[in-house]
């Protein structure tokens, strides 16, 4: 299970890939930025080697291929990765434990289920019990600033 969360509005991406490789991880990198409807700045993760390496590797290529920076948690402490780690749980008690799946294929549509609720229907209280999808709305639709 992959998951990114944006810092600002707390909108979750996640997918099931078949490992926790560099590929599978710049696999999902590129599905991510596909599918978000703004620039993400940075790829902040924990200092696994599915996220670091060398220039060939895949998810490092993936990051400067689609512009997208690299922060790393410190070593060992991964309530540095605090937004993560919640979503993971909240994934892990909202979805993972409550459904019962009857193969891979209901399990990553009941996942996909779960993140549209997450996203559009679950209050958050980290912004003020609104969505993801709230927030988003609101800032793209927020009047352009006059020029001068």
């Amino acid at each position: 299970l992959f998951v990114a969360i944006d810092d600002f509005s707390r909108e979750l991406y996640a997918d099931i890939l078949p490992d926790k490789t560099q590929h599978s991880a710049a696999c999902f990198l590129t599905s991510t930025v596909a599918r978000c409807p703004y620039q993400i700045d940075y790829a902040y993760s924990d200092n696994g080697k599915e996220f670091k390496g060398t220039d060939t590797h895949a998810f490092i290529k993936a990051c400067r291929q689609h512009g997208v920076g690299q922060k790393f948690t410190r070593v060992n402490r991964p309530q540095t990765n605090g937004k993560a780690e919640r979503v993971i749980r909240t994934l892990m008690d909202m979805w993972h434990s409550k459904i019962h799946f009857k193969d891979s294929a209901d399990r990553h549509i009941q996942l996909l289920r779960f993140i549209n609720f997450y996203n559009t229907v679950k209050p958050h209280k980290s912004l003020n019990n609104a969505t993801p999808y709230e927030i988003l709305n609101t800032y793209f639709n927020q009047p352009l600033c006059k020029q001068l």
